[in-house]
């Protein structure tokens, strides 16, 4: 028999783990000395004693420690849950690394520029989440890119030829109770097209728009980083109407750009 003391050096673990690991039921003593409470142990609880470090140190929590020793049938089912569930927070925080090593390196300035006038097919997007994670902002780039995608194949089907990058624009008001935000994606096109039902065409006046390119994949802390440099930008008697922001998303970032009313204008996005 090992004195709680001897198990300790032998095992790496301290008298005051021992104690919580045996009051959690996960490293029950071979004997308890009934007058003096005193713990000891044997050789042959070594071994567990270091499945319970190595399960620890991998991150699980002490129930889960408990139920892998005593079901041993469901241990490797648990291992699995828990091994995608820390691969998923190593996803996340790989993201936010390069997300805040983008944003730290670059300042991005808004810049003023004109919009010719142009021919804009559009197509509404199915109804997404409101992006409050990594996961549902992924989910949404995900089913606007393949609207996207889809516009464009039937403006080429139409007879029509795409024109620069397309856009997503957030529909006025946003949605459906509790399913998320409306969004409209688009596309400049040149030549005349034939249109699916759920599909449409208009003709969109020149004017202004003030942009901002954020480098790298679009994220929420880069869209609503935008967002508080182009509201912070000066404009001379003018006002921006962020609620037409246009998303533009390229290989190497995603720029947002919003028009700029001077006085009564018909707006040109809706």
């Amino acid at each position: 028999m090992l004195s709680i003391r001897d198990f300790s050096e032998v095992v790496h673990l301290s008298a005051q783990t021992l104690r919580y690991y045996h009051a959690q039921g996960l490293l029950v003593p071979a004997r308890v000395d009934e007058q003096t409470g005193y713990r000891s142990y044997t050789f042959d609880q070594v071994e567990q004693a270091m499945l319970i470090t190595v399960l620890r140190q991998a991150g699980l929590g002490v129930q889960q420690v408990r139920r892998a020793l005593g079901e041993p049938d469901v241990a490797p089912a648990l291992l699995r849950e828990h091994t995608a569930r820390v691969q998923r927070q190593r996803a996340e925080q790989d993201e936010a690394l390069r997300t805040a090593g983008e944003l730290l390196a670059a300042r991005p300035e808004p810049c003023l520029r004109h919009v010719p006038a142009m021919t804009v097919v559009s197509k509404p997007a199915p109804i997404t989440p409101l992006g409050h994670d990594r996961h549902e902002w992924d989910l949404t780039e995900a089913v606007l890119t393949a609207a996207i995608d889809e516009l464009v194949k039937a403006v080429e089907s139409g007879g029509a030829t795409p024109v620069g990058t397309p856009w997503r624009v957030l529909a006025p008001g946003a949605a459906s109770a509790g399913e998320g935000p409306s969004w409209s994606v688009r596309v400049a096109v040149l030549g005349e097209v034939l249109l699916p039902a759920d599909m449409e065409v208009r003709e969109h006046a020149a004017g202004e728009e003030l942009s901002i390119t954020m480098p790298g994949r679009s994220s929420m802390a880069k869209y609503c980083t935008a967002i508080s440099r182009l509201l912070a930008h000066p404009i001379d008697g003018a006002f921006l109407d962020i609620g037409r922001l246009r998303h533009l998303v390229h290989e190497d970032g995603v720029e947002f750009s919003a028009p700029i009313e001077r006085g009564r204008v018909v707006p040109r996005y809706q």
